[in-house]
C-alpha cells in the first residue's frame, strides 16, 4: 500500500492505547477498514479490543482474540457490524474471501490483523496502523493512508 502517514503518536500505557482507540472509534462508520500492522505483542489485538468495546459501549465486554477462530464479530448500538480479524494462520491471501471479509469490508467496519496475508487490494482506502514497541516498552503509533479523506477524519485524534 502507498499510504501516506497522517498521524504518528506515542502510548506509554496500556490505558493510552484504550483512549486512542475509544478516541478512533468514534469517529469511524460502516465501511471502514483498519489495517492493524506490527510485530507480535506490539499491541494489535489490544487496540482492536478497546475499539470494539468502546463501540459496543460496555468497558467489559468480553473480547475474545480472533487468533484461533480467525473472526469474530459484533454488533453495535447503531446496528453497525464489526469484525474483527487476525489472518496470521491464513497461508493464501483468497482465504480471507471464505472467512467473508469481502462482503463485511463494505457493510461494516473491519480491524484486521495481519492484513498483508488478505488480498493486496483490499488495502486501497484502508487506515493503516502500525504499531512498534520503543525502548522502555511504549507503543509507538503511526497512522497512514492511500486515502486523503482520513487526514480530517484523523485531525484532533490526539491533543
Amino acid at each position: 500500500m502507498a499510504a501516506t502517514v497522517l498521524l504518528e503518536t506515542d502510548c506509554p500505557t496500556e490505558a493510552a492505547t484504550a483512549s486512542l482507540a475509544a478516541a478512533l472509534a468514534a469517529r469511524l462508520r460502516a465501511g471502514d477498514m483498519l489495517a492493524l500492522t506490527g510485530d507480535l505483542g506490539a499491541g494489535k489485538s489490544t487496540f482492536a479490543r478497546a475499539f470494539i468495546r468502546a463501540r459496543l459501549g460496555d468497558a467489559d465486554a468480553e473480547v475474545p482474540s480472533p487468533t484461533f477462530t480467525l473472526v469474530q464479530s459484533y454488533e453495535d448500538g447503531d446496528g453497525v457490524e464489526i469484525w474483527h480479524a487476525d489472518l496470521y494462520r491464513l497461508s493464501e491471501p483468497e482465504e480471507a474471501y471464505e472467512l467473508g471479509l469481502d462482503d463485511a469490508r463494505e457493510a461494516g467496519i473491519c480491524l484486521i490483523e495481519w492484513p498483508d496475508r488478505m488480498p493486496a487490494d483490499w488495502w486501497q482506502g484502508a487506515l493503516e496502523i502500525t504499531f512498534t514497541i520503543g525502548g522502555k516498552g511504549e507503543r509507538h503509533v503511526r497512522f497512514s493512508s492511500d486515502d486523503a479523506a482520513w487526514a480530517g477524519r484523523l485531525q484532533g485524534l490526539v491533543a
